[in-house]
């Protein structure tokens, strides 16, 4: 029986991941939310601290969000880690989730100040004690006082912009591989499924649907910086012909 090979990047982002997840419910039955110190608040936000641009990417949401997210970190980052070494393949995925970040909150930046005229107002003060939120800026909708609300007050976790960098990267170097996607019976080629996969997460970034609490615009700021990486990156003697 052969040994499953994981390359030394993939596995310890995969065992530091885990043991963040494994901490959050620890701490978290003592009363303390690491996602609050940890998680990637918008920067004008009272809680946001600069590490958070690097330990958001090591937070997850629940068990199904981490669960994804290290499945498909092992599929895709192994292949890349094994082609790319291990240094190029850190910077990528650090680069990535630090585009990831950028993007969110650059949309963030803009959505706060079509509601208050400025970037940095920080009008949202959060009792975490009672869990009760209010906003100093008057004359707003109620809608616009929970999007400020949930850009102010909740922090992004995940390594889900990391993880579309590493799919974008997949799919431009190795366009014709063929994949099963959940509830489709036939394998489909990667350099189908990632623009479709990008398509879909713009339209819902895009149509902001109510309840929605997924960072969109990290996904895609993400594979936005994976694009970028790959074609600065790439080996005119082996990179695949992305139009082939």
């Amino acid at each position: 029986m052969n040994n499953i090979h994981i390359p030394p990047i993939v596995k310890n982002l995969l065992i530091i991941n885990v043991l963040f997840f494994a901490a959050t419910y620890v701490m978290q039955s003592k009363g303390i939310d690491l996602s609050t110190y940890l998680g990637a608040f918008y920067f004008d936000s009272s809680y946001f601290r600069i590490w958070q641009l690097i330990t958001y990417m090591f937070m997850h949401g629940g068990f199904t969000h981490i669960l994804f997210n290290m499945f498909a970190l092992f599929m895709f980052g192994g292949i890349l880690e094994t082609r790319w070494g291990a240094k190029r393949f850190i910077n990528f995925y650090l680069i990535t989730g630090l585009g990831a970040v950028a993007l969110q909150m650059g949309v963030q930046a803009y959505e706060v100040y079509q509601i208050t005229g400025s970037v940095v107002h920080n009008p949202v003060h959060i009792d975490w004690a009672t869990q009760m939120a209010s906003v100093g800026v008057p004359g707003i909708s109620e809608a616009d006082k929970n999007t400020l609300i949930g850009i102010y007050g909740f922090p992004m976790v995940g390594a889900s912009g990391a993880i579309f960098g590493l799919l974008v990267a997949f799919g431009m170097l190795y366009p014709n591989t063929e994949l099963y996607i959940m509830f489709i019976p036939i394998p489909v080629k990667a350099k189908y499924i990632v623009p479709v996969y990008i398509l879909i997460e713009l339209s819902l970034g895009v149509a902001r649907v109510p309840g929605d609490s997924v960072a969109h615009y990290a996904h895609l700021g993400g594979a936005l910086l994976g694009f970028i990486l790959v074609k600065l990156w790439k080996d005119k003697n082996t990179f695949y012909d992305y139009y082939e």
